[in-house]
């Protein structure tokens, strides 16, 4: 029976590791899988070496994001962003308040927030006081509320 080969994690792959890890795998996989598709380098010492600095810049770059979203969500903190839509007589909107309207009016008061970073699970029907998640970082939340009104006339 063939030993397992090792290799080194060049990115996530489903059910074997994240980045940077070192696993052992059946040497077909590695040779006709892994290998080819840029997923892995074969654990010599060199690249055990070379992915080790890798991974030490990767958590570094991860640490730096991670202040500087701690410092976002800092300044977002208790930011309320009001919106005056039509809406029935049953306080439903005509329209809806989406993840782009959020996006844009936390742009416009200076916010630089990835639409995607937005956790919406679907647009906002009615008037009323929503907490709008924002996933600024894998491990870094802030929550803004949305307000939304009866506009007027």
């Amino acid at each position: 029976m063939p030993k397992n080969t090792e290799v080194i994690l060049r990115a996530e792959v489903e059910e074997l590791g994240h980045a940077g890890d070192l696993v052992e795998v059946a040497p077909g996989y590695a040779r006709n899988y892994l290998l080819p598709r840029g997923l892995a380098y074969v654990a010599t010492e060199s690249n055990k070496h070379r992915v080790m600095q890798e991974k030490k810049k990767y958590e570094e770059k991860l640490q730096r994001e991670r202040v500087d979203a701690e410092s976002l969500a800092a300044r977002l903190e208790g930011t309320v962003l009001e919106f005056r839509e039509n809406a029935g007589e049953e306080d439903q909107l005509y329209g809806s308040v989406t993840i782009a309207d959020i996006s844009e009016r936390l742009e416009a008061l200076g916010f630089e927030i990835e639409r995607t970073r937005i956790k919406l699970d679907q647009p906002i029907k009615s008037l009323g006081e929503f907490e709008v998640p924002l996933r600024l970082h894998p491990q870094v939340s802030q929550s803004i509320t949305v307000r939304v009104e009866r506009e007027e006339g």
